[in-house]
């Protein structure tokens, strides 16, 4: 994975304060999307975590309290890192339209590289209900905004509303799970393409 490191999710006493203090809470949260992928919440482990980071048991307590403490991080900074994924993909577009495949090509590529963010995803539903919330609502937010954007300079038609951005956040959201994580007979462009279409024209017969 990256060594990327998102602030937001610090709580104050718990900053890492060094570059190798950075270093050791960006493997904390590499291994514990790896364990939690491949096992789940409750079957995952501490020492399961710290193993697979190369990190000593203590490290882990000088930046978490718990598992679930650990768990709620590593939901935020996936959900940061998805959003910033698609930030620096959508850097060249000619229009709206042309942005919105550009964010779900890049989002589908993430999964395929980082394919346990499904299960983790859905597990925060159980495990952390307000971060899997917050997850679903910042990302149609960014979309409605993208939304707006797009009518504002004539791109697409005005009157849309968020539920039209919850509606294609569920689309990209489903896409990537069928031709991300469960098969990937269709390159992530490819799908963009579709859905870019989709959004575009519709599926209802003309004239």
């Amino acid at each position: 994975m990256a060594t990327e490191y998102s602030e937001h999710i610090e709580s104050k006493d718990k900053q890492p304060r060094t570059a190798r203090g950075l270093k050791t809470k960006r493997k904390l949260l590499d291994a514990a999307a790896l364990e939690f992928g491949e096992k789940g919440f409750h079957e995952a482990s501490i020492t399961g975590i710290t193993q697979r980071a190369g990190t000593a048991l203590g490290s882990f307590y000088t930046y978490f309290d718990s598992k679930d403490e650990l768990f709620s991080a590593l939901v935020k900074d996936m959900s940061a890192r998805v959003k910033s994924h698609a930030a620096e993909a959508m850097t060249e577009w000619q229009n709206a339209l042309e942005r919105e495949k550009q964010a779900l090509e890049a989002f589908m590529t993430f999964a395929r590289e980082h394919k346990e963010i499904y299960r983790i995803i859905d597990e925060a539903e159980f495990v952390d209900p307000a971060s899997y919330r917050a997850h679903y609502e910042e990302t149609a937010k960014r979309i409605f905004e993208r939304l707006q954007d797009g009518s504002a300079a004539g791109d697409f038609r005005g009157g849309l509303e968020e539920a039209h951005a919850w509606a294609i956040m569920g689309m990209n959201v489903f896409l990537g799970l069928r031709y991300g994580i469960w098969s990937e007979e269709k390159s992530p462009g490819e799908i963009a393409e579709l859905a870019k279409s989709l959004l575009a024209e519709g599926i209802a017969k003309k004239g």
